[in-house]
C-alpha cells in the first residue's frame, strides 16, 4: 500500500471501507489514493503498521502515524527495574522526534504496543504475536533469548528491532537476519577492551577470570576474557556460572571459587545485587584483586549498600554509552528531557540511545519511498547512524570486525556524583580486539 502524505481532514474513510482496503495503499500531499504499485514523486508506500490517521494524542495533527512496539519488562521480572526508565528515555526520545516535526509527514507511537513480558520468552512470545501484525518495526525488545524465541518471525514479516541486550552474535546476519539494530559493542568485545584498559592503567593481570550469568550474557564476557589471555599471555582461570540470587540463593561459591584461584582481575557479568554481594564479601575475605563490572552489573543504590567502601576502592564499571557527566549534545537532551530530574539508574541513558538507529532507518526508508516493514529492512544494510555523542558513530551491514564498535567508558562508583558513577576515562579503545577473529558470534545463546 503507498499512501501520499497528507492532512487528516484530507480522506474519510467508512468503517466498511477500511475492512476492504488490502495491505497496501498510496496517499499523496493532495489526498488522493490509489492501488498502483510503485511511486511516484512524493509518494511513501506504506503497510502495517503506518496510517493516514494521526497518532493517539497526536502532536502534529496532521500527520499520519508510524506504529512501533516495545517488549520489555515491565513489573515482575528480574530486569524490571533498569527497563522501566529504559521504557521511559524511549518515550521521550520519540517526544522529542514528534516535537521536531516526525519523519516525513508521520509521528510515531510506542506506547500503543508497548507490552510487559516479564522477563519469560513465552511471554515475550505470546504478547509479540498480539502485536506483530500491527506495528511498522520494534523499538525495543528485551533480552537475547526472548528476542531469539520470535526472530524468525521477525525475519518473516521484516521487522526491523532493536535488541535491548549486547550478545555478540547480533552483528551477524546469519543470527539476525540482517534486521537487528545493536547498539554499542558486545559483552565480548567489553571485556576484551575493558581488560586492556586496566592493564594500561593498573599493573598487567597475570591471572583473569569471569563471573557470569550462562550464555549470551555472562558466557559471550568470559569468552571475551579468555581471548584477551590469549592474545596477552595472561591466564584465564575457568569461568565460574552463577545465577541471580532469586535462583541460586546468594554467592558464596562464587567467593570461594575466586578465593580459591586468587586471579589479578575478575570480570564480572551478573546483576547489580549479585555484584555487590561478591565484591563486598571478597573484600572482606582478603582478596587483593579488582572488578571490571559489564554495563548490567551498575545500579546507584549499591552505593547505599554495606559493600559501598567495597565497590569503591575496587570495581570500575564498563558501558558503550557515555555516563550521566558525559558532555555530547546527546547527554544534554537527555538531561534536558527530565527537566532538572535524575532517572532512577542508567537505564534511561541506554533507552535513549537505543532511539537513534531506527529513527534513522526510518528517515532513509522514507526518503527512499517505501515505509512497509520490507522498505525499512531494505536500508539497514550500510546504514550509517550518528548517535550524537552518546556512542560512537555506526555503520551496520559489512565486515563485523572492521564496524565493531569497541569503545568503552569506565566509570569509577562516586557517591559525590549523579547517579553514582563518575568516568574516568572516555570511548577508550585498545588493541587486543583487533588481533582476535570476530568472524562469527563469540558464543551461542543456548
Amino acid at each position: 500500500m503507498t499512501m501520499r502524505r497528507r492532512g487528516r481532514a484530507a480522506v474519510a474513510l467508512t468503517a466498511a471501507g477500511l475492512l476492504v482496503l488490502t495491505a497496501c495503499t498510496q496517499v499523496s500531499p493532495d489526498g488522493d489514493t490509489s492501488d498502483g504499485d510503485g511511486t511516484a514523486d512524493g509518494e511513501i508506500t506504506v503497510g502495517a503498521g503506518v496510517t493516514a490517521e494521526p497518532c493517539p494524542d497526536a502532536v502534529n495533527a496532521d500527520n499520519g502515524c508510524i506504529y512501533l512496539g516495545v517488549l520489555s519488562d515491565l513489573t515482575e521480572g528480574p530486569f524490571a527495574a533498569l527497563a522501566v526508565p529504559i521504557t521511559d528515555a524511549q518515550r521521550a526520545f520519540w517526544q522529542k522526534v514528534n516535537e521536531d516535526g516526525g519523519i516525513s509527514g508521520y509521528d510515531i507511537d510506542i506506547d500503543t504496543y508497548t507490552r510487559d513480558t516479564k522477563y519469560q520468552a513465552a511471554e515475550h512470545a505470546a504478547q509479540y504475536q498480539q502485536i506483530a501484525g500491527n506495528i511498522a518495526g520494534i523499538a525495543q525488545s528485551l533480552g537475547t533469548v526472548n528476542t531469539e524465541s520470535v526472530l524468525p518471525d521477525m525475519i518473516e514479516r521484516s521487522l526491523v528491532t532493536v535488541p535491548t541486550s549486547w550478545w555478540s552474535g547480533y552483528a551477524f546476519d546469519d543470527n539476525d537476519g540482517g534486521l537487528l539494530l545493536e547498539t554499542g559493542y558486545s559483552y565480548c568485545t567489553e571485556a576484551l577492551v575493558g581488560l586492556d584498559w586496566f592493564s594500561e592503567n593498573h599493573d598487567a593481570p597475570a591471572t583473569v577470570q569471569a563471573v557470569g550469568y550462562p550464555g549470551d550474557y555472562g558466557g559471550d564476557s568470559a569468552e571475551g576474557v579468555k581471548r584477551w589471555a590469549e592474545v596477552n599471555g595472561a591466564t584465564a582461570l575457568e569461568a565460574i556460572g552463577t545465577g541471580p540470587n532469586q535462583v541460586v540463593g546468594n554467592q558464596d561459591a562464587v567467593v570461594s571459587a575466586v578465593l580459591a584461584g586468587s586471579p589479578d582481575v575478575v570480570v564480572l557479568a551478573i546483576g547489580p545485587a549479585e555484584t555487590a554481594e561478591i565484591v563486598g564479601k571478597l573484600a572482606a575475605g582478603g582478596f587483593s584483586g579488582r572488578f571490571l563490572g559489564a554495563l548490567p552489573t551498575w545500579n546507584p543504590a549499591l552505593l547505599d549498600s554495606a559493600a559501598a567502601p567495597a565497590l569503591i576502592g575496587l570495581f570500575n564499571h564498563m558501558s558503550p554509552y557515555e555516563n550521566w557527566d558525559g558532555t555530547s549534545a546527546a547527554m544534554d537532551e537527555i538531561r534536558e528531557s527530565l527537566g532538572g530530574e535524575l532517572p532512577t539508574n542508567g537505564g534511561y541513558i541506554i533507552g535513549w540511545g537505543i532511539g537513534y538507529p531506527l529513527k534513522a532507518a526510518l528517515e532513509a526508508a522514507a526518503e527512499a519511498g517505501d515505509l512497509t516493514p520490507e522498505g525499512i529492512a531494505a536500508v539497514v544494510e550500510g546504514l550509517t547512524v550518528d548517535f550524537s555523542g552518546l556512542l560512537p558513530e555506526h555503520t551496520y551491514g559489512g565486515d563485523p570486525q572492521a564496524n565493531a564498535n569497541q569503545a568503552v567508558n569506565i566509570g569509577t562508583p562516586d557517591p559525590e556524583v549523579d547517579l553514582g558513577i563518575r568516568t574516568v576515562d572516555s570511548f577508550y579503545t585498545g588493541t587486543s580486539f583487533d588481533q582476535t577473529d570476530y568472524s562469527a558470534a563469540c558464543v551461542a545463546t543456548g
